[in-house]
C-alpha cells in the first residue's frame, strides 16, 4: 500500500517585489534547527509494539491417508504426512507489563496456535484471553514468562481532533516493524461497517495489510487507537485507514483483566433507529440528527428511567449525538455501576433522563447443536435473553429461538440459515424454546415449512425433507 504525498507550491507574483510570505522564510542556524524529529516517540513507543502470527490447522485431505495415493504423489509407504497450517499475520499492542497484548479478532480468529513477536526480535506463546468479534478486538497472554513488557498507557481518544498528527506502527507485509506518520483525516466515522459499534478514527497515515492490530499513536506517545481496516481498490493504501478508538479498546482491555470471558457492557434495553431527511421534516428538525427510539423493552434500564416510544436522543452525558451509532459507542464505552445522563428531546420539549449503568440479564439461554436430520442439522440454537439480543441486535421481545452458530457444511448452513435468524415455528408448531425444535427436528417429515425473522422481516420458506 503506497500513501503519496505531493506538495505544489504555486507563485504569482504581479511585480518583481518578494511576496510578503517570502520575509518570513529564513535559513537554519544551527543543525539543532534541522533535527525535527519523531524518532523519540517512535524509541518510546516501538518496544511496545508487536507482532502478531496466528496459525490454524488446514483440514486434511483423506486421500493422503490412502498409500496408494502417497506412493504415486511423493509419500513413501507408511509415512506421516506433515500437518498442513494455515497462518495469517498482524500486529498487537502491549498494554500490561505482565504481557497482555491487544489485536485485532479477525488476525487471530479460529487460531489453533499463537505467538508474538517483540521488536527486539524474541519470540513467546501466547494464549487467547477473550475475543469480542463485537469491536474486532482480542486480548493475548504470554505463556510463562515473569518478565516484565513496555506498554502503551490509552489516550483519551475523546480528546482527539482532525488535523492532529498521529504514527502509525505495525507490521505490513511481514516486512517487520515500521512506522508511518500522517494526520487525523475524520472522527466518529459511523458508516464504514466493519464492526457493531461504528466509530472509528480515521487517518491517511499509511496503513497496509499486517497493520491491522497495530497502534495508532498520538504525540504523546500514547494509543490513541488500534489500527483495523482500510478502505482500498488496490489493497493498498489510498490514504483512507481506520482505527478503533482508545477508549473502546480500554473497554476490552479491562474486562480480560477482570478475568471475564465476554466483554461487560451497560444495556440500555431500547432499539434506536437512523433519522431520516423525512422523520427529521415530520419532527420540525432543522437537519437529521439524533437517535430515535423505536422499541423499548419492558423492565429494560431503559423502561426504568422514562425512556419512550418516539423521543429522540440528542445528547449523552454532554456529549451530542449524531446517530445510534453514535449512541451505541458512547453508552458501551461508560464504566458499569452509576448512571448516564441522557438527552431527549420529546414533543418539542427537551428532557433529562438518568439511565442505569448495568449489564442485560443472560439466563436461560439453553443452548444446544440440533443433530436430527433435518434442515437444522448443525445449528447451534438459543432462547432469546436480553443479553443475547443486545449481543446480536435482535428484538428481545420476540418470542422463538435464535441461530447463535452454524457448522461448517451441515445441512442448515446449506439450505441458507444464519447467525441472528430467529425460528418462530415450523410444520405450524409454535418454538418458544430450544427443546421445541430439537423434539419438533426428530419428528420425520418429507416437508418443511418454516417460519423465521431475519433483519426484522418475517419469511415464510419450506424445504422438501
Amino acid at each position: 500500500m503506497t500513501l503519496s504525498r505531493a506538495l505544489a507550491i504555486v507563485v504569482l507574483t504581479a511585480s518583481f517585489a518578494a511576496p510578503a510570505y517570502a520575509q518570513d522564510r529564513v535559513v537554519p542556524t544551527s543543525p539543532q534547527q534541522l533535527k525535527l524529529s519523531f524518532a523519540p516517540i517512535v524509541q518510546r513507543t516501538q518496544p511496545a509494539v508487536v507482532n502478531v502470527y496466528a496459525g490454524k490447522a488446514a483440514p486434511r485431505n483423506p486421500l493422503l491417508d490412502d498409500p496408494i495415493f502417497r506412493r504415486f504423489f511423493g509419500g513413501a509407504p507408511g509415512q506421516l504426512q506433515p500437518e498442513q497450517m494455515q497462518r495469517s499475520l498482524g500486529s498487537g499492542v502491549m498494554v500490561d507489563p505482565s504481557g497482555l497484548v491487544v489485536t485485532n479478532n479477525h488476525v487471530i480468529d479460529g487460531a489453533d496456535q499463537v505467538k508474538v513477536s517483540l521488536a527486539d526480535k524474541r519470540e513467546f506463546e501466547a494464549e487467547i484471553v477473550l475475543k469480542d468479534s463485537r469491536t474486532d478486538l482480542a486480548v493475548l497472554r504470554i505463556k510463562d514468562t515473569k518478565e516484565k513488557f513496555a506498554t502503551l498507557d490509552f489516550a483519551n481518544s475523546d480528546d482527539l481532533l482532525v488535523g492532529d498528527v498521529v504514527l502509525a506502527i505495525g507490521n505490513p507485509f511481514g516486512v517487520g516493524q515500521t512506522v508511518t506518520h500522517g494526520i487525523i483525516s475524520a472522527l466518529a466515522r459511523t458508516q464504514v461497517g466493519i464492526t457493531d459499534y461504528q466509530f472509528f478514527i480515521q487517518t491517511d497515515a499509511a496503513i497496509n495489510p499486517g497493520n491491522s492490530g497495530g497502534a495508532l499513536v498520538d504525540l504523546t506517545g500514547k494509543l490513541a487507537g488500534i489500527n483495523t481496516a482500510i478502505f482500498s481498490r488496490s489493497g493498498g493504501s489510498q490514504g483512507i485507514g481506520f482505527a478503533i478508538p482508545a477508549n473502546m479498546v480500554r473497554v476490552v482491555v479491562a474486562s480480560a483483566k477482570s478475568g471475564g470471558k465476554a466483554v461487560q457492557r451497560p444495556y440500555l434495553g431500547a432499539r434506536l433507529q437512523a433519522v431520516t431527511p423525512e422523520i427529521a421534516e415530520s419532527l420540525g428538525l432543522k437537519r437529521p440528527s439524533g437517535a430515535l427510539v423505536a422499541n423499548v423493552s419492558p423492565g429494560s434500564p431503559s423502561a426504568r428511567a422514562g425512556l419512550k416510544l418516539s423521543d429522540l436522543i440528542v445528547g449523552i452525558d454532554g456529549q451530542a449525538v449524531d446517530d445510534p451509532n453514535a449512541f451505541d459507542y458512547r453508552f458501551a464505552t461508560r464504566p458499569l455501576g452509576g448512571s448516564s445522563q441522557i438527552e431527549v428531546q420529546r414533543s418539542g420539549k427537551t428532557v433529562k433522563l438518568s439511565i442505569p449503568l448495568e449489564v442485560a440479564p443472560d439466563t436461560g439461554r439453553d443452548e444446544l447443536v440440533i443433530k436430527s436430520r433435518s434442515p437444522f442439522q448443525g445449528a447451534k440454537v438459543a432462547n432469546i435473553s436480553p443479553a443475547l439480543a443486545d449481543e446480536l441486535r435482535i428484538d428481545s421481545n420476540i418470542e422463538g429461538i435464535v441461530v447463535v452458530e452454524l457448522e461448517d457444511n451441515a445441512p442448515a448452513q446449506g439450505v441458507g440459515f444464519q447467525k441472528g435468524d430467529i425460528i418462530l415455528s415450523v410444520n405450524n408448531q409454535k418454538i418458544a424454546k430450544t427443546s421445541d425444535l430439537d423434539r419438533i427436528a426428530k419428528e420425520p417429515s418429507r416437508l418443511w415449512r418454516i417460519t423465521v425473522v431475519r433483519g426484522g422481516q418475517q419469511l415464510s420458506v419450506t424445504f422438501g425433507g
